[in-house]
C-alpha cells in the first residue's frame, strides 16, 4: 500500500494522489508495482526500499549521493497468541531525498499512524530532518511505554507466583524476558545509528534539530537501561521462583508422605488382628474389637505427634 501526504500552506496534512515535491510517501508492505513506481518517481535506489522490507535487517544508516537511508527497529505488539513473546521488533526504513521523504515498513504501525492522525504536533513533511528525528523520538517513547507495561505485567505475575506450583507463570516470565532481549538488542543498534548521525552529519541540522537529536539519544539510552534492569530482575526472579515452586512441591510431598505413614498404622494393626489364625491375644474377649482399635489410635497419635513436633505438618 502506498499513501502520499503533504503539508499545505496552512500547515494541514492532506492526502495526495500523485508524487509532489516536499511530500511524505508512506509504503506499507508495498507490491513490486508500488516499489517500482516510487523508485521511478523519486530516483531512490530500489535496494533502499527492499532492505527496509527485510524482517531480519539490522539498524543502520547509509548515504548514496543525496539520498540517506535510515533503518531502525521499533516495538510492536504480537497478536499471534502462539508466539511466546508478547512484543517483537521490526525494521522501519526512513529514506530522505532532497525532494521527498519516504517511510517503508512491513506492516501498519502506531508510530506512523500517530503522525497521520495528527497526534504529533508541529511536524511538516517538507522539514525532512526534523520529521526524521520526530519519528525516532516517537519510537524511543514507544519502547519506554512498552517497558512500563512489561514492568506492570511482571508485578502481576510475581503476585501469582507466591503460592503457585505451576509452570504457567514461569513461562510468562520467560516470554517477557525474551521480549526484553529483543528490545535491548534493537535499542543498542538504534543507539549506534544515533551516534553515527551525531558524528557524521548525514542530515543537515539546525540548532533545534540538534537539541531534538540529543533528546532522542537520551530517551534511547534510558530505554536501554530500563530493558537491561528489567531483564536482570526477571532472570533473578525466574531462578528464585523456580526454586520456590520446587520447594512447594517438596512441602506437599512431605505432607502427603506423613499422612500416608500415619494412616498406614491402623491398617497394619487391623491386618494383624484380622488374620484367621488361633493365638491372637484377647480374641475371645467380648470387647476385643476395641483393643486393636485403641492400639491403632494410640500408635497413630504418637506418630502424628512426633511428625508435628518435627514440623512435618
Amino acid at each position: 500500500m502506498i499513501d502520499i501526504y503533504l503539508t499545505d500552506e496552512q500547515d494541514n496534512l492532506i492526502k495526495k494522489d500523485e508524487l509532489v515535491k516536499g511530500c511524505w510517501i508512506n509504503l506499507t508492505r508495498p507490491s513490486e508495482f508500488e516499489v517500482g513506481k516510487v523508485v521511478e518517481g523519486t530516483g531512490i535506489p530500489s535496494d533502499f526500499i527492499r532492505d527496509s522490507l527485510d524482517d531480519d535487517e539490522r539498524s543502520r544508516i547509509e548515504k548514496e549521493d543525496d539520498t540517506v537511508l535510515i533503518i531502525v527497529d521499533f516495538p510492536v505488539r504480537v497478536e499471534d497468541e502462539s508466539d511466546s513473546a508478547p512484543y517483537d521488533t521490526i525494521p522501519l526504513g526512513i529514506i530522505v531525498t532532497p525532494f521527498y521523504f519516504v517511510t517503508v515498513c512491513l506492516q501498519s504501525n502506531p508510530i506512523v499512524e500517530d503522525f497521520i492522525n495528527n497526534k504529533i504536533k508541529n511536524f511538516f513533511t517538507y522539514k525532512k530532518t526534523r520529521f526524521t528525528l520526530q519519528i525516532l523520538y516517537a519510537i524511543a517513547r514507544y519502547y519506554l511505554r512498552y517497558l512500563k507495561t512489561i514492568d506492570r505485567r511482571t508485578s502481576v505475575i510475581e503476585r501469582e507466583l507466591h503460592e503457585s506450583m505451576r509452570n504457567k507463570e514461569l513461562f510468562n516470565l520467560l516470554s517477557l524476558e525474551k521480549t526484553l532481549v529483543y528490545f535491548t538488542t534493537s535499542l543498542k543498534s538504534n543507539n549506534i545509528v544515533m551516534e553515527k548521525m551525531t558524528k557524521q552529519r548525514f542530515l543537515r541540522m539546525y540548532e533545534d534539530d540538534q537539541d531534538l537529536l540529543e533528546d532522542v539519544i537520551i530517551e534511547i539510552k534510558q530505554a536501554i537501561e530500563m530493558s537491561e534492569v528489567h531483564s536482570n530482575i526477571l532472570s533473578g526472579m525466574m531462578d528464585a521462583y523456580a526454586s520456590v515452586i520446587s520447594n512447594n512441591v517438596n512441602v506437599v510431598m512431605k505432607f502427603l508422605t506423613t499422612v500416608t505413614i500415619v494412616l498406614s498404622i491402623p491398617t497394619m494393626v487391623a491386618s494383624f488382628y484380622g488374620m484367621n489364625v488361633n493365638g491372637i491375644p484377647y480374641q475371645g474377649l467380648a470387647h476385643s474389637f476395641w483393643i486393636p482399635f485403641g492400639i491403632a489410635l494410640l500408635l497413630s497419635g504418637i506418630t502424628a505427634l512426633f511428625f508435628w513436633k518435627k514440623k512435618y505438618f
